[in-house]
This record gives C-alpha cells, sequence and structure tokens, in this order.
C-alpha cells in the first residue's frame, strides 16, 4: 500500500474519532443543563412513555420570551419530545392511534396547542434555522387547551401525568404556567 494513501486513511480513521468523540462530549455537556428524563404512566392495560430534556428557568421569562408565543416549540430542550402509547386513546375527546410520536407545543398566552407528529426527529430544531424542525404533513393529532397560571414557579420544566376520577391527566409546566389534557382508553 503507497505510503501516501496509508497516511491519507489514518488522518480519515483520527478525522471521524475526534468528530465522534466531540459530539458526544458536546452532547454529554448539554444534557447536563437539561437532563434526560423518561416518565411511565401505567394503568390496567394501558402504559404511555414520554422521553424529554428537562431546561432550567435559571430567572428567566420562559413563555412569551425564550419560548416566543405563536410559534412551534420542540417541548423540552436538546432533542423532540416523543409520546408512546400502547393502545389507542381519546386525547380531550379526539382519537390518538397507538404508536410513538413526536410532541410538539405552539404555546400562546391564554391556550397552548398540543400536537402530536407520526415523524421522529434528532434534535428537534432545523441547526441552520434554529426553528423547529417538525413537519406539519405528519401531524396526527392537534388539541388545543387552555394556560393556567401557577401560585409557585417550577424551576425545571416538568411531564407529569395523574389520574382525576375516570380520567387520566397529562401536565406540562414550566415557570408559572400549567397546561393539563385529558385522555382515556378509546373503546
Amino acid at each position: 500500500m503507497p505510503k501516501k494513501f496509508r497516511f491519507t486513511v489514518t488522518i480519515l480513521i483520527f478525522l471521524i474519532l475526534g468528530g465522534t468523540i466531540g459530539f458526544y462530549v458536546l452532547k454529554d455537556q448539554t444534557k447536563s443543563l437539561s437532563p434526560e428524563e423518561t416518565i411511565s404512566y401505567r394503568h390496567d392495560n394501558l402504559k404511555v412513555t414520554v422521553f424529554y430534556n428537562r431546561p432550567y428557568k435559571k430567572d428567566r421569562l420562559i413563555f412569551g420570551n425564550l419560548v416566543p408565543f405563536g410559534e412551534v416549540w420542540r417541548t423540552g430542550a436538546n432533542e423532540a419530545t416523543t409520546f408512546k402509547v400502547n393502545q389507542d386513546i381519546m386525547v380531550d375527546g379526539s382519537l390518538l392511534e397507538a404508536g410513538e410520536y413526536s410532541l410538539w407545543t405552539i404555546p400562546n398566552e391564554d391556550s397552548w396547542k398540543v400536537i402530536f407528529n407520526k415523524k421522529m426527529y434528532a434534535w428537534g430544531i432545523d441547526l441552520t434555522s434554529e426553528k423547529a424542525a417538525r413537519d406539519p404533513e405528519y401531524d396526527a393529532l392537534i388539541i388545543e387547551v387552555p394556560t393556567h397560571e401557577k401560585l409557585n414557579s417550577t424551576e425545571q420544566f416538568t411531564i407529569y401525568f395523574d389520574r382525576q376520577q375516570e380520567m387520566h391527566m397529562m401536565f406540562l409546566t414550566w415557570g408559572e404556567t400549567f397546561i393539563a389534557f385529558p385522555f382515556k382508553k378509546a373503546n
């Protein structure tokens, strides 16, 4: 094998190795600022799993500033949030089929649109424009729910579930704002 070819291959291997290591170091550093969270909710044979990254408020004005009103948000940080359900459910009265979805929101002052999208996205943003990378063509369900103000502030973006009477509830809260929407098994 010619010496020049071996040198080129060696350089190429170092560049690929260095890029890979650099990517994982950068990913690890950003994850420390907005750690990953996977939450699961079970009731009888219904199972819902949400994967998301949890940014901190850090004395910032969140909605209407850091997260602009009227623009699609990846609903967390670092990566697109995912929502997985093992059976068909009714979300706020509308059918969502069993499967895995990316979860997007469009926050506004008085209400949010919650969007379940059939496509999975790596980072959830277009790295050139830094805007949400969601393709509306793959939207499976869009609902609109009212916002609510909290008396105390939530420092870290949080998604959680609760059961209220016959309904299951999913909550999204950050800063002084929260939204909630009901879901139940489809019959």
